[in-house]
C-alpha cells in the first residue's frame, strides 16, 4: 500500500533535549494508528510533524509524498484535516457551527468574505449531519459542550475529504456519555472504506476506537513497540511504556487497562 507518512531517523530538539529521537515510523494508505504514550512522550510533537506545523532538526520526514522542507508546506496542508485543542481555540466563539465546519474550504477560522458555493455548503451540512450536528447548525462554537465542540472540529477536519486525518485527544476531558458516543462516531468512520488514513493520540487505551488498525507507543521521544494493534497492544508493551505493572482486557474490538500496584 502507498505510505501516507514515512519518518526516518527523525529527531526533533528543543531546549538542548531531543523530544524526538531518532525514529523511524511508516503510516500507509489504509491504515488507522493510534499513539499511546506518558505525558511529554512526544505524540503531539508527532502529530505537529505529520501536519506539517513544525519540521524535524535531522532526519527526513515524508507526508503524502512530500518531503518536509522540499515542498510548499501551504499546497499540502489543504490535503490533511487536523483536530485539536490549540485549534479550538482559535475559533471565534461567535461563529456558527455551519460556518466553522463550511470555512474548512477556504483553510481560515471565522468567515470573513469568501464566497462559497451550494455544493461546499450542502457538504457542510452532509458532514454535520454524520457527525450528529446537524440540529446545531446555526448554534454558535462558544456555546457547545465539549463534546459538542470536539464533534464539530472532527466535521470540520473531514469537510475538504483530507487524505490524511490527524486527531490530537478528541476524547480529553469529556464525560463518559460524550466520550463514547464520540468513540461510536469515530469506530463507523474508521471502518468505512472511503476513509483517508488516520492518527490518533490518546492517554487512554479505552478511548480507542473499533477499527483501529496500529498502535505506536512511544516513551520519552522513542519507539517502544509500533504494528498491528491486536499484536502489539499487550500488557507488556503498556508496562514498559507508562513504567508501572498495567493489566489490559479486551472485549469486542475495545479495551480497557488499569494498574497492578
Amino acid at each position: 500500500m502507498p505510505q501516507v507518512i514515512e519518518f526516518s531517523d527523525v529527531v526533533v530538539r528543543r531546549n538542548a533535549k531531543d523530544i524526538v529521537d531518532h525514529l523511524d515510523w511508516q503510516v500507509a494508505d489504509d491504515e488507522r494508528w493510534v499513539i499511546l504514550g506518558p505525558n511529554g512522550a512526544g505524540k503531539t510533537t508527532l502529530l505537529q510533524l505529520a501536519a506539517t506545523t513544525i519540521h524535524p532538526t535531522s532526519g527526513k520526514v515524508d507526508v503524502l509524498g512530500e518531503r518536509l522542507g522540499r515542498s510548499d508546506v501551504f499546497e499540502l496542508r489543504p490535503r490533511i484535516g487536523f483536530a485539536s485543542t490549540a485549534m479550538a481555540r482559535r475559533i471565534p466563539a461567535d461563529e456558527t457551527v455551519l460556518n466553522v465546519v463550511l470555512t474548512a474550504a477556504y483553510s481560515v477560522l471565522g468567515r470573513w468574505h469568501e464566497d462559497y458555493e451550494d455544493i461546499d455548503e450542502r457538504r457542510a451540512l452532509r458532514v454535520l449531519a454524520e457527525w450528529h450536528l446537524d440540529e446545531l447548525a446555526d448554534r454558535t462554537f462558544g456555546t457547545l459542550s465539549d463534546g459538542e465542540q470536539k464533534r464539530v472540529q472532527i466535521a470540520r477536519a473531514v469537510m475538504t475529504d483530507p487524505e490524511l486525518l490527524l486527531l490530537d485527544e478528541p476524547a480529553a476531558s469529556l464525560d463518559l456519555g460524550a466520550r463514547e458516543e464520540l468513540v461510536a462516531l469515530l469506530s463507523g468512520y474508521a471502518q468505512a472504506p472511503t476513509t483517508p488514513a488516520m492518527i490518533m493520540v490518546t492517554h487512554h487505551v479505552e478511548e480507542i476506537p473499533v477499527g483501529f488498525t496500529h498502535v505506536l507507543l512511544i516513551n520519552e521521544g522513542t519507539v517502544v513497540a509500533a504494528g498491528p494493534i491486536a499484536e502489539t497492544l499487550t500488557a507488556e508493551a503498556l508496562t514498559e511504556t507508562f513504567g508501572l505493572p498495567i493489566t489490559l482486557n479486551q472485549e469486542g474490538g475495545r479495551y480497557a487497562a488499569r494498574a497492578t500496584l
